[in-house]
C-alpha cells in the first residue's frame, strides 16, 4: 500500500517485511527505514512514532483459493498489528485482507474478534469489500479494507456496542465501469521470454477460464507465477468438461511479470528484485497501487476535515 499512500501525499518513513526480495524493492522507490525480519521478533520499539499505520497481515488462512481454517496459524498474525497500534497510538491506521475474511468460520465472528481488539484500544473502526476494478484498477480484485481512527484525536464519541459510532472516514465511491486491461497494456513492447513463467499449464490452471479480452478487467493477479491469467492476446479459451478447459487455436501465453505489475498498477519502469518467481510473488502479493492511493486519499480528508490532536 506504500506507493498508493505516497502519491496521495502522505511519506512513508519505515517499513517491514520478512521477504528480502521485497524490501529490496521497497528500497528502490523509497527513502523509508527498511527492516527485513519477521514481524514476530520486531519489536514495537523498533517502530518510529507516526500519523498513521498500514499494512496487510498474512491472509493464506482466509482465502478461499485455498484451505481455510480457523485455526490457522496465519491468522492470528493480526495480533502483532493490534502490538503496534496499541504501543505507538497512531492518529490511524488502515489493514487490507482477502474477502474469505468475512466467512470463515461460517459467520463474522473473525472480523468481529479483530475489530474489537482496535476498539478496546480507543479506535472507531469501519471496513468495507472493494473491488479494485472499480476503483482505477484494471483487474477483478475483491479486498476488505478496515480503517480505523483514534477516537480521542478525532473527537469521537462511541456506544458500548460494537459499531455503535460514527466515523468520519467514508470509503471511495465505486466508478461507473470497471477498468479494462487496455489502459496499461495495449502499445506496449512483447515481453523478453525471460520475463514470462514458462511452467507448465496444472490441471488447476486448467479448470477454469484464465483468458480476459483487452477491454475488461483482469482476472485476480495471484502471488504463485504458474497460477498468472492469461494475456488477452491469447485466443480465448473453451469449456469441454466441468472443471475443465482448453486453449483456443494460436500462441497462448501468461502475463509476464512486468505486465502483472501493471495491472496493479505499479508505476511502469519500477524494477523488482529478485528472481522470476519473486518478482511475480511481489506483484501478486502486492495492494493495487491506485486502490491504496483512492483510500488513502479519503483517510487524509478525513484527517484535514477532523484536524485531529
Amino acid at each position: 500500500m506504500d506507493i498508493g499512500f505516497e502519491k496521495a501525499g502522505f511519506h512513508v518513513v519505515w517499513a517491514n517485511d520478512i521477504d528480502k526480495d521485497a524490501c529490496e524493492t521497497h528500497r528502490r522507490w523509497s527513502s523509508a527505514e527498511v527492516v527485513c525480519a519477521d514481524v514476530c521478533a520486531v519489536g514495537a520499539t523498533a517502530m518510529p512514532r507516526t500519523d498513521v499505520i498500514v499494512g496487510g497481515f498474512p491472509c493464506q488462512g482466509f482465502s478461499l483459493g485455498g484451505p481455510r481454517q480457523v485455526d490457522d496459524g496465519r491468522n492470528v498474525m493480526y495480533r502483532h498489528f493490534v502490538r503496534c497500534v496499541g504501543h505507538h497510538r497512531p492518529l490511524a491506521f488502515v489493514a487490507e485482507n482477502v474477502q474469505g475474511i468475512l466467512s470463515i468460520g461460517g459467520g463474522t465472528a473473525v472480523v468481529r474478534k479483530i475489530m474489537g481488539d482496535f476498539e478496546d484500544l480507543g479506535y472507531v473502526v469501519v471496513n468495507q469489500t472493494l473491488d479494485a476494478s472499480r476503483h482505477g484498477v484494471p483487474q477483478e480484485r475483491l479486498r476488505v479494507i478496515f480503517v480505523g481512527l483514534l477516537k480521542d484525536a478525532f473527537g469521537i464519541a462511541g456506544g458500548e456496542e460494537l459499531g455503535d459510532y460514527e466515523s468520519p472516514f467514508r470509503f471511495p465511491e465505486d466508478d461507473d465501469g470497471r477498468s479494462p486491461m487496455s489502459g496499461v497494456l495495449a502499445g506496449i513492447p512483447d515481453p523478453d521470454p525471460a520475463d514470462v513463467c514458462m511452467d507448465r499449464f496444472s490441471p488447476r490452471y486448467m479448470s477454469r477460464n484464465r483468458r480476459r479480452d483487452w477491454m475488461e478487467p483482469s482476472f485476480t493477479i495471484p502471488a504463485m507465477a504458474k497460477q498468472v491469467p492469461l494475456h488477452p492476446s491469447s485466443p480465448p479459451m473453451r469449456k469441454v468438461g466441468k472443471d475443465a478447459w482448453e486453449f483456443g487455436d494460436g500462441e497462448t501465453r501468461r502475463l509476464s511479470w512486468r505486465e502483472a505489475a501493471l495491472v496493479q498498477t505499479f508505476p511502469a519502469g519500477l524494477e523488482f528484485a529478485g528472481d522470476l518467481r519473486s518478482r511475480y510473488r511481489q506483484v501478486g502479493n502486492a495492494v493495487p497501487c491506485a486502490l491504496a492511493e483512492r483510500v488513502a486519499r479519503r483517510l487524509m480528508s478525513a484527517m484535514v476535515r477532523a484536524r485531529p490532536r
